[in-house]
């Protein structure tokens, strides 16, 4: 994997920024995707492909279907 650390001090993989699992970060990112005003219920595989332009993070993708999982809406 080739992470980079510019100059901002911001670790960056591909150009994403890389979330650390710490203070439920990956969670309020998934949650903002979720409920913003253009995202609303489309689905985790939308939310994946609209947050992986500028998030990375190790299992995203599982960890935004679980989180989808857990939407009464997609039931």
């Amino acid at each position: 994997m080739a992470f980079d650390q510019g100059g901002d001090g911001v670790l960056r993989y591909q150009e994403r920024l890389c979330v650390p699992k710490v203070d439920e970060l990956q969670e309020r990112i998934m949650a903002k995707g979720h409920s913003s005003r253009y995202s609303i219920h489309r689905g985790s595989t939308k939310i994946y492909y609209d947050l992986r332009e500028s998030y990375w993070w190790n299992s995203m993708k599982k960890c935004i279907v679980d989180f989808g999982a857990k939407c009464p809406n997609y039931q």
